[in-house]
């Protein structure tokens, strides 16, 4: 083991460590070393899906249902309601189950002393005040307080930061760090939740984005709300003035207040989010949370965590140079003998993945090797020159091999200027003897980024977001690498990423909790947030984050806290979301313009047609036969076909609004003048109206969906086989329903012609009209 020279039976070992009795009172009081999994049954996710604002006022209905005697009515509501719920379960069940795996935390062992004796145990067993030995290659099993010994530790995963830093005496491994060299032995200062490790899990579990869905619901609601409330004032002040009884229009009013309410909105937005998973799981996109996809949409920033996400977290060679007579292969082969090609560390795996490349480079001859010691920053070997005689190589750090080797006039200047580079960057020397040392040449290792990081980052910038790269590197290492892959050059660091992190392109050397805080910033100031990153201390934001998107080589905290996880390596499945979410954002505006439209049609048409003809027209059991077809096709929209669009999208509602206005206007006023017209001039009764005044709704409905889909005309592109599946059956259900009287009043074909022909004439020149004004207002971009 490189840079050992720790035994576990040594001085620690002789202390005994914790003895069982006194293991089982600490278990008692601190639990086992694990971090306690949230996990909810599907009953209970069922049910917790019909415990919200939303639900609430429909569970209100159903009571208010129930008690006017009206039981086919709250069934059905009751019906949606469950149906709804189920179906978010259900979705989500089979994301946890597809990635069950991402939710459990690092499953590691410990060398533990124990009564006495040293052990191997599964690292959940531990308690604090444990002794462990930890060495090259060890995951940290807890945080623990170092008694002994030196390592070289990376905590890449848990700070961002991709450089080892050095730990000794009295200083702190945090759990889940890395060991890369030497060893240790310390005691076991918190484990479970009150580990460094613990603390970032529950910090991700608290994170939580703003609730754009339930916004909008409530949003949906309020708009439709007022509406209802105008007209049912203008209604009850219609039956005043006839002299009728305002109880004799509850059933109206409840069923226009169940008709505002968006009851399959949730269900919609599921089934499109479902069906693009489906179709990022087969891009390298593993959809966690379903919201992610739906949120992409919207998201104006997107912040990229650097080491691991942009670079490959895989430093390699990037720079040889040879002092006097020492060519790059010389040094490289001096770099290689004092280094040990089975350490785990990624400069060791670098410098003998370099050497192994070059068919023609030639060993030295190794008599001896001490491992790097992270104390004093050096490996060393003694070797069997090129002329028979042996020699002393040293590898390490610049500054302490200056301080041991003779050393050339600006060894210091270029040392410093391959560390301007973003370089790590290393110094091999060699002589007769270890006191007689020579500095031969500088090794510059750097962290090269993805190969298709510049590419996927232009493909989102095109998409009109916004990319800001995150890292706790330095400053310097993050402007090369910000160089390298075309990111912009204004470069902030810590204080600058708390308190204006929109001004900058970059922002470097950051703590772990800066991610997360400036997560919030940037939301707190307007933007939809995503998040792209691959470690512990990346965990927080990505759950944060409106879209949190962790990379394959990702740790299980970080995928456990995306909504989406990549499972093809790199940053190529960022689009594909971006596109996934404006397909899903399509539909869903389809969803929101035609249930403005719709509503405000109905709720109109009943108010303005009971005041010109003293009666409601259309009845109640046919009211709610409309609310169930409807729903039926809005519960398909999400499979509907939909473009892309070029830039973040926006729920802005004033604007889809006055989208909805142009068809429920128009709807209204038509089918105003077809009321009139069947009661003045045709003379037909009460329940041969509600019966050509039901077919003129459902006509008019599904002809708005076909409109709202694009904002070109509306035979611009043709919707998914279920979306016309579902109008055309919906059409072909009511016609046979008027036709023969099933459920209604039977009307003569002639009447239903009329009926069909101008539903079709309004909708060319309603199709007409919204074409014009989306155009002049740019209320939608184009398809």
């Amino acid at each position: 083991m490189a840079g050992g020279g720790l035994n576990p039976g040594g001085p620690a070992g002789l202390r005994g460590g914790l003895t069982s009795a006194e293991v089982i009172r600490r278990r008692a009081q601190h639990g086992f070393n694990e971090v306690p999994e949230k996990r909810t049954g599907p009953v209970l996710g069922t049910l917790k899906r019909m415990w919200d604002p939303v639900s609430w006022l429909l569970e209100a209905a159903i009571i208010f249902e129930l008690v006017l005697g009206k039981t086919l009515q709250a069934v059905f509501v009751l019906a949606l309601l469950v149906f709804s719920a189920v179906t978010g379960q259900v979705q989500a069940t089979r994301a946890a189950q597809a990635i069950g795996y991402l939710h459990k935390h690092l499953q590691v062992s410990a060398r533990t002393c124990r009564d006495g004796v040293w052990a191997v145990l599964p690292a959940r067993e531990l308690v604090p005040g444990d002794v462990v030995y930890v060495g090259a290659g060890d995951i940290v099993p807890a945080d623990v307080h170092i008694d002994e010994g030196a390592v070289s530790v990376n905590e890449s995963a848990l700070t961002g930061e991709s450089a080892d830093v050095t730990k000794g005496v009295d200083d702190a491994l945090s759990q889940a760090a890395t060991i890369s060299h030497g060893a240790a032995i310390g005691t076991v200062t918190a484990t479970g939740a009150s580990s460094s490790y613990g603390k970032t899990a529950e910090l991700v579990r608290r994170a939580e984005p703003p609730g754009r869905l339930q916004k909008l619901l409530f949003t949906i609601v309020r708009y439709l709300a007022l509406l209802d409330v105008a007209l049912a004032i203008i209604l009850l002040i219609a039956a005043m003035i006839r002299g009728e009884s305002w109880l004799d229009l509850l059933p109206f009013l409840v069923i226009l207040f169940i008709a505002t309410i968006p009851i399959s909105m949730p269900s919609s937005f599921t089934v499109a989010n479902s069906l693009e998973a489906r179709t990022l799981a087969g891009r390298g996109a593993l959809v966690v949370g379903l919201s992610g996809i739906q949120e992409a949409a919207a998201m104006d920033v997107l912040l990229i965590d650097k080491t691991g996400t942009l670079t490959r977290n895989r430093p390699e060679i990037s720079r040889l140079a040879g002092f006097d007579d020492a060519t790059e292969a010389d040094v490289l082969r001096l770099a290689i003998a004092a280094t040990d090609a089975d350490a785990p560390d990624a400069i060791s795996a670098a410098i003998t993945r370099t050497a192994g490349q070059d068919a023609a480079l030639r060993p030295l001859d190794r008599l001896s090797f001490t491992g790097f010691d992270p104390v004093a920053k050096l490996s060393r070997a003694t070797i069997t020159g090129d002329d028979g005689a042996q020699a002393a190589v040293a590898l390490g750090s610049p500054a302490v091999l200056a301080g041991l080797a003779t050393t050339p006039a600006d060894f210091a200047g270029q040392a410093d200027a391959l560390a301007a580079t973003g370089a790590r960057v290393l110094a091999v020397a060699t002589g007769p003897t270890e006191d007689a040392l020579r500095a031969r040449g500088l090794i510059a290792l750097a962290d090269s980024p993805r190969a298709d990081a510049a590419g996927v980052l232009r493909q989102v910038r095109e998409r009109g977001v916004r990319v800001i790269m995150i890292t706790g590197d330095s400053v310097r290492t993050a402007q090369a690498i910000a160089a390298d892959v075309g990111m912009g050059e204004r470069i902030g660091t810590r204080q600058d990423a708390l308190t204006r992190p929109s001004d900058f392109d970059v922002l470097a050397e950051l703590y772990p909790d800066d991610k997360h805080a400036v997560v919030v910033a940037l939301q707190t100031a307007g933007h939809v947030v995503g998040m792209t990153g691959d470690g512990i201390n990346d965990a927080p934001a990505l759950k944060q984050a409106d879209v949190g998107i962790a990379v394959a080589e990702a740790t299980d905290v970080a995928k456990a806290a995306a909504r989406i996880v990549l499972t093809s390596e790199g940053l190529g499945g960022v689009p594909d979301v971006i596109d996934s979410g404006h397909r899903v954002y399509r539909r869903m505006m389809t969803w929101t313009i035609t249930k403005l439209a719709r509503t405000a049609e109905l709720a109109a048409l009943l108010t303005f047609g009971f005041i010109l003809a003293g009666f409601f027209p259309v009845s109640l059991g046919l009211i709610v036969l409309i609310v169930i077809l409807n729903d039926l096709v809005t519960l398909t929209l999400g499979t509907d076909r939909a473009g892309a669009s070029s830039s973040p999208e926006r729920w802005d509602m004033p604007r889809l609004t006055r989208a909805a206005a142009i068809f429920a206007v128009g709807w209204v006023v038509v089918g105003l003048a077809l009321l009139w017209y069947f009661q003045a001039a045709q003379d037909l009764d009460p329940g041969q109206i509600s019966s050509l005044m039901f077919a003129y709704l459902i006509y008019s409905a599904m002809v708005t969906i076909l409109m709202t889909r694009t904002r070109n005309t509306f035979w611009w592109s043709a919707p998914s086989r279920w979306v016309g599946g579902v109008i055309a059956g919906n059409i072909l259900v009511t016609t046979l329903l008027v036709l023969f009287g099933v459920l209604t009043a039977p009307v003569s074909w002639l009447s239903l012609l009329l009926v069909a022909l101008v539903t079709l004439a309004v909708m060319l020149i309603l199709d007409r009209i919204k074409v014009l004004v989306y155009r002049r207002s740019g209320l939608l971009d184009a398809q």
